[in-house]
């Protein structure tokens, strides 16, 4: 049976997303092995000089330089456009890489680009200093108020940024709102969908252009990796490749095949994430050293209505105020003995910080109090443990404040 015939019979749209997972890339290389070999190699060989100038004239050739592409990375990009909707994929070498080569490769000096007052403190960073530095005009607005994005937008607007949920506050951003005011405007609309992962949120289908994820997280899930997604539409993703190849966000083959491993297992990751983290916020509301829970799977979320629309599940990621301050807030992260004390956030295990400690190394007040990010604030990537030895260390936790 011919490669060709194994793919029309495989039929992925027909496919259940724990089945994609684990045969999404069946046959995207020919080298029949079971489990994908990492293809640790720099460059690749040409039969003859026209080959070889066909491989050059190639954009995204898997097999010419990994720079431009490798067949681990093809692995990935077909799985992560299926997961997603979209047409196809590139990986790099970061989350922020993928979002920087996304903003580089679609705006230019003249432009303007709105923005939200709560997004990941790199990405507040980029709209902040770095696109100003090139000529490029940035709005940050209350991504909570509609009007505000449509009050924003200029005869030079090109691009709209927005992250649903908003790390680390989680506020929510209505996605086919948004898509409904750029569209009649030509603006691209880029979704960071990093906090919610492809099995509880799919914004391509809201109608977002290009869809960026931060792969350390959810997608990799074992806190073993560093790498970025961009997915999108085929002729976006040729723009955003000759940027890419320019900038070198390289994702190295043996990333793309730990980034592959984790994809195996995501459905399954992300349900008990998702059943734990919504427990364990439920426990959190309950206790009186806690000020308040900010999670969007709780009806006390103001936005949980809009979350629920446009949300399969809510994530792992909870945040929460402890009652009193700095000092009470580093008591009890200091105190937990399970996650540990540490960045980033989707993974099997849980993961803790103070966020005002992690933030203030990077935002100065003035940033931080336009995120929203007071002093006693904690953000909590919920694990994959038993849900009830979570409560437990939570709880002694909180008592020695």
């Amino acid at each position: 049976m011919s490669k060709r015939n194994i793919q029309e019979e495989l039929n992925l749209e027909g496919l259940r997303t724990e089945t994609l997972v684990v045969h999404g890339d069946d046959w995207v290389t020919d080298d029949r092995t079971v489990a994908p070999p990492i293809y640790y190699s720099a460059t690749f060989r040409a039969q003859n000089s026209s080959e070889f100038a066909e491989m050059a004239e190639t954009p995204r050739h898997p097999q010419y330089y990994t720079r431009y592409g490798n067949p681990v990375h093809e692995r990935v990009k077909k799985i992560m456009a299926e997961l997603e909707g979209t047409e196809t994929a590139l990986v790099t070498g970061s989350g922020m890489g993928a979002i920087a080569t996304t903003l580089l490769a679609l705006v230019s000096a003249g432009d303007h680009v709105i923005a939200q007052t709560r997004h990941y403190m790199s990405t507040a960073k980029i709209m902040d200093e770095m696109l100003p530095r090139f000529g490029v005009e940035v709005t940050l607005v209350e991504q909570t108020d509609i009007s505000a994005f449509a009050d924003a937008i200029r005869p030079n607007t090109k691009l709209i940024m927005v992250e649903t949920p908003a790390n680390p506050t989680l506020v929510v951003t209505d996605l086919a709102a948004v898509v409904d005011l750029a569209r009649p405007h030509g603006i691209i609309v880029v979704a960071d969908n990093t906090f919610a992962s492809p099995i509880n949120q799919r914004p391509h289908d809201f109608g977002v252009d290009v869809v960026v994820h931060s792969a350390t997280k959810y997608l990799g899930g074992h806190h073993d990796l560093t790498a970025g997604v961009i997915c999108t539409t085929e002729e976006l993703a040729e723009r955003i490749w000759h940027t890419h190849i320019s900038i070198g966000s390289v994702l190295s083959p043996m990333d793309a095949w730990l980034l592959l491993r984790g994809l195996r297992t995501l459905p399954m990751r992300i349900e008990r994430i998702n059943s734990n983290a919504l427990a364990l916020a439920e426990f959190l509301e309950q206790q009186p050293q806690v000020e308040r829970v900010y999670y969007p799977g709780l009806p006390s979320h103001p936005q949980h209505e809009l979350a629920k629309r446009q949300m399969k599940g809510f994530g792992a990621v909870i945040a929460f105020a402890i009652k009193g301050g700095y000092e009470e807030t580093q008591r009890f992260v200091s105190s937990l003995k399970l996650p540990p004390n540490a960045v980033s956030l989707g993974g099997i295990d849980s993961l803790v910080v103070h966020t005002a400690a992690m933030w203030e190394g990077v935002m100065n007040e003035e940033q931080m109090r336009i995120a929203g990010i007071p002093s006693n604030f904690v953000r909590f990537s919920v694990g994959i443990e038993h849900i009830e030895d979570l409560k437990a260390d939570v709880l002694q936790a909180l008592q020695k404040i």
